[in-house]
């Protein structure tokens, strides 16, 4: 019986306590990486699984931590920090996604790219939108719109021909051509629909 009390009444005030901080912050996202995304006053930063305050609420906006980094915006512009607050690259991007298979789609001048963990860009911004990585081909598109895959190089395996693409999962992805969805195989074959 005393064992029973304990969890009733014990546990729920560590709980509480260890969660006190958290009414520090308008919004704390759940705990990616050992941070977490907070906001306040309509300024985002990054915090410790304890409150602590890592990376200082100065950004606009903010994605979760991959891969150890995070893209968040300042001035209109997004640029990427590691773990520690460090700036990657500098608030150049129109548009930033998180980093998946070591590699991130990011946006300048209206075309898409990828930029690698150290920042690079390793693929220009040369497609009119693009999603990241899965099994080693993302989905891009070309200036009319058109949806195909490319690999790491940047170079097209399955040639722009679709209306929507989505991530090879287990060697297929979801297709649209026409109105008519199906999935094909990294051969650009229709497995089934």
């Amino acid at each position: 019986m005393k064992s029973l009390l304990f969890f009733l009444f014990v546990m729920p005030a560590l709980g509480m306590q260890a969660q006190s901080w958290e009414k520090n912050f308008d919004f704390v996202d759940q705990c990616i990486c050992g941070l977490s995304k907070v906001s306040k006053d309509g300024k985002i930063g990054y915090v410790t699984k304890q409150g602590k305050v890592v990376i200082k609420l100065i950004y606009n906006d903010g994605l979760t931590f991959s891969e150890g980094l995070v893209a968040v915006k300042s001035d209109g512009k997004w640029m990427y920090l590691d773990s520690t607050g460090k700036i990657i690259t500098e608030a150049v991007f129109d548009d930033a996604m998180s980093f998946t298979n070591g590699l991130a789609v990011v946006s300048k001048g209206g075309l898409y790219g990828y930029i690698n963990r150290k920042g690079e860009l390793v693929i220009p911004c040369q497609f009119a939108t693009a999603k990241n990585f899965s099994e080693g081909l993302a989905p891009a598109a070309n200036a009319k719109g058109q949806w195909g895959f490319i690999d790491q190089a940047g170079n097209w395996v399955i040639k722009p021909q679709y209306d929507f693409t989505d991530y090879f999962v287990n060697n297929e992805a979801r297709v649209m051509k026409g109105g008519k969805l199906f999935y094909i195989d990294k051969d650009n074959k229709v497995t089934h629909e």
